[in-house]
């Protein structure tokens, strides 16, 4: 089994639905008491915030850079970011930490396409919603 590495905390809510559901869908699949192999390294979300509101996407990619080098040392085969927004910045996570960020965007898209959808909404912030990268 490879080893998920999850950047959470932004919001510690959506981190916590991410944990549920990857242990809740592994246990279904191999049965038993089964759970993922999970590490998790939570940001500091005034932090992130703050430069989602200067715009400053950069320095948002580096803070996040830093936390994907610290789960790929720790043993990570894997990364996920717990949220929609900051996977504006995902190549970079993806480029720094050298490690494939499984982009919450395809598998939206894998998903609809398996169930047959054309045309979806999506309700998301601002900050999620103004690149498009959801396009």
């Amino acid at each position: 089994m490879k080893t998920i590495g999850i950047i959470g905390g932004m919001s510690p809510e959506s981190t916590v639905v991410y944990y549920q559901t990857i242990n809740r869908e592994i246990n279904r699949r191999l049965g038993g008491n089964r759970s993922a192999d999970i590490v998790l390294h939570s940001v500091d979300f005034e932090q992130i915030v703050a430069l989602q509101k200067t715009g400053d996407w950069a320095a948002a990619a580096a803070c996040l850079s830093e936390s994907a080098q610290k789960l790929e040392r720790i043993g990570a085969d894997v990364l996920l970011l717990a949220t929609n927004t900051m996977h504006r910045v995902a190549a970079e996570v993806e480029a720094s930490a050298g490690l494939p960020v499984l982009h919450i965007v395809d598998a939206t898209a894998d998903a609809l396409r398996a169930a047959g959808v054309r045309r979806a909404g999506l309700l998301a912030t601002g900050f999620t919603m103004a690149p498009g990268f959801y396009r």
